[in-house]
């Protein structure tokens, strides 16, 4: 990681609790599927599947993509990061809110319970924004990874309030449109505005980094930027003021044509790479990219509104759902974490150590044997659910969850390994 100050970067006691707790949430996750498979054959406000996908945004994807904020703001932004015992603090109120939330749906506890969580979500969401608006408005620079990261900040923040509005509404109904026109508006703002915004924003400045990359041509991140904020935005208050669905079709092919703009960079990036072996993070992090054109296809066959059966159309939703969390983001954070969470641990605990210097390299910090293992049981079971769920096959559900609990299995692994190393610089 070229450009990294050390003295910028934030501590490990802010960084690893979000790791370790994410790749946690990960084989739960990953255990309630394997045993909750019917959940996945029927409507999507199915409460087992409720409270697995919001395990899957919160309890996995985000916890570990704060993480991965948190160390990487500051090396971005040029600065410190501007509290740490703000992001601590934030730590504790998400992580009791994401449990009490897979709590309240996986028994639809839809009263008090419900609303506590919310509440913790969207206090963890305030801090988070704070956080990163006061780091940024101290950075020496505004670039254009700045403008990614602030914006999807804001993006989850609005996400949390209107979950927090749902939330209270089941108790007291005081909304008077359907729950599911709120619902999908909730969920594309969690996608597209924070975790497609965040993605763009920290990928743009770390694949380049990891490929050593240069001379790439930064307007298409910009063209990126301004095409999936225009789409959402439309997107979201043609929904919820008119209920419209006419022009669906465009909104999509705003924030579609914006996230081409962005593969398009990390394509340049790849071509342009000095680094020409891709190593298993690497890998990881191409595949996922791969894996994003599945739910464009699928997003465009929702807003053109082809002609298909009901129950056909809530199996095509699931799939819409599973490739997004699993397909794209959940096989970047696989990949991304055996590039940053290595270098984090290695930054802090061997740099400056006289200590097998000059051999004990980042990548010796984890199981490389288990990381293709990793790889290749997440590259089986993938196929699996998706046809599971597309076909209604129950025991291919079952085999694709089964694979993705020895993939969490796998991936803790190498997680508390190299944790572990930053354990013993305290013993």
């Amino acid at each position: 990681m070229q450009g990294v100050q050390i003295q910028k970067s934030s501590s490990p006691a802010v960084v690893l609790p979000y790791y370790i707790c994410g790749a946690l949430f990960f084989l739960v996750l990953c255990f309630l599927m394997l045993f909750s498979s019917d959940a996945f054959y029927g409507h999507y406000f199915h409460p087992k599947l409720l409270a697995i996908t919001h395990i899957a945004a919160l309890g996995w994807g985000t916890m570990i993509i704060l993480g991965v904020l948190y160390q990487l703001l500051p090396v971005i932004l040029d600065t410190h990061l501007y509290s740490e015992k703000l992001a601590k603090i934030t730590f504790y109120f998400f992580t009791s809110g994401v449990i009490c939330l897979a709590y309240s749906f996986w028994n639809f506890y839809v009263g008090i319970h419900i609303q506590v969580a919310s509440v913790l979500l969207l206090l963890s969401f305030l801090l988070l924004v704070i956080n990163v608006v006061l780091t940024a408005c101290q950075s020496p620079k505004w670039n254009t990874e700045s403008d990614f990261i602030v914006t999807s900040a804001f993006w989850l923040l609005l996400t949390g309030i209107l979950g927090t509005i749902m939330a209270f509404n089941f108790t007291f109904p005081f909304l008077h449109k359907s729950h599911l026109l709120f619902l999908k508006i909730h969920a594309h703002m969690g996608i597209a505005g924070w975790f497609i915004m965040l993605i763009m924003g920290v990928g743009s400045k770390l694949i380049p980094m990891f490929l050593l990359s240069h001379g790439l041509n930064t307007k298409k991140l910009n063209y990126a930027y301004y095409l999936v904020n225009i789409g959402l935005i439309s997107f979201c208050a043609d929904l919820f003021f008119r209920e419209e669905k006419a022009f669906l079709p465009l909104y999509a092919t705003l924030i579609i044509s914006g996230i081409l703009f962005f593969i398009s960079f990390l394509y340049e990036a790849y071509k342009k790479r000095v680094r020409k072996q891709l190593d298993i993070g690497l890998r990881h992090s191409f595949m996922a990219f791969i894996f994003l054109f599945l739910p464009i296809f699928i997003g465009i066959i929702i807003s053109f509104n082809f002609s298909v059966n009901d129950t056909f159309l809530m199996q095509i939703y699931l799939v819409y759902g599973i490739s997004i969390f699993f397909g794209f983001i959940s096989t970047l954070i696989l990949g991304q974490t055996l590039k940053t969470l290595p270098f984090i641990v290695w930054l802090h605990r061997y740099s400056k150590s006289s200590e097998k210097k000059g051999i004990f390299l980042p990548k010796n910090l984890y199981s490389e044997k288990i990381a293709n293992s990793q790889y290749i049981t997440y590259l089986l079971a993938l196929p699996a659910l998706i046809t599971g769920v597309l076909l209604s096959l129950p025991i291919l559900i079952k085999i694709g969850a089964l694979l993705l609990l020895i993939t969490a299995f796998l991936y803790n692994i190498n997680v508390f390994k190299i944790v572990s190393h930053s354990l013993k610089a305290h013993n």
